[in-house]
């Protein structure tokens, strides 16, 4: 079943990696990370600028066709979401923010050798199964 399903890898970066990696994903300090992203063709996208940024567009655009904003506003709003979110990285594979389990399975089994080291904190792979993956709370969801 999961065929149907792609996948997204995320790491969770301390606090000195990830400033590092929001300012200068080049950086030499988190070259063994860096080097495993290029094997694999990956970029890193920080989950708290992703959110900011939907927000921004949102409000530029209209927040009517944009049904995450007021959850998503709320949570960089939230200091301790906040400081969460900087350190959570999304890998993006081939530029796309989900991709097929035959991409996502050698890019986590490279990085498992980084992870509780000095850059990368922890790591999770994630499906698009929606059962798998949170739904907004209630108060945010726009009624039908």
């Amino acid at each position: 079943m999961s065929e149907q399903w792609k996948f997204q890898v995320r790491v969770n970066l301390h606090d000195a990696a990830a400033e590092i990696a929001r300012r200068d994903p080049q950086d030499p300090a988190i070259k063994p990370l860096v080097d495993v992203l290029v094997q694999h063709d990956a970029t890193l996208k920080c989950q708290y600028d992703a959110f900011a940024g939907y927000v921004a567009e949102a409000e530029k655009h209209g927040t009517d066709q944009y049904p995450l904003y007021e959850w998503t506003k709320a949570t960089i709003e939230n200091p301790a979401k906040k400081a969460k979110y900087l350190k959570a990285f999304t890998l993006y594979v081939d530029g796309e923010e989900v991709y097929t389990k035959d991409k996502a399975d050698p890019l986590e089994k490279d990085l498992v050798p980084l992870v509780g080291g000095e850059i990368i904190k922890d790591m999770s792979k994630h499906d698009t199964n929606p059962a798998n993956n949170p739904q907004p709370p209630a108060r945010y969801r726009k009624s039908a």
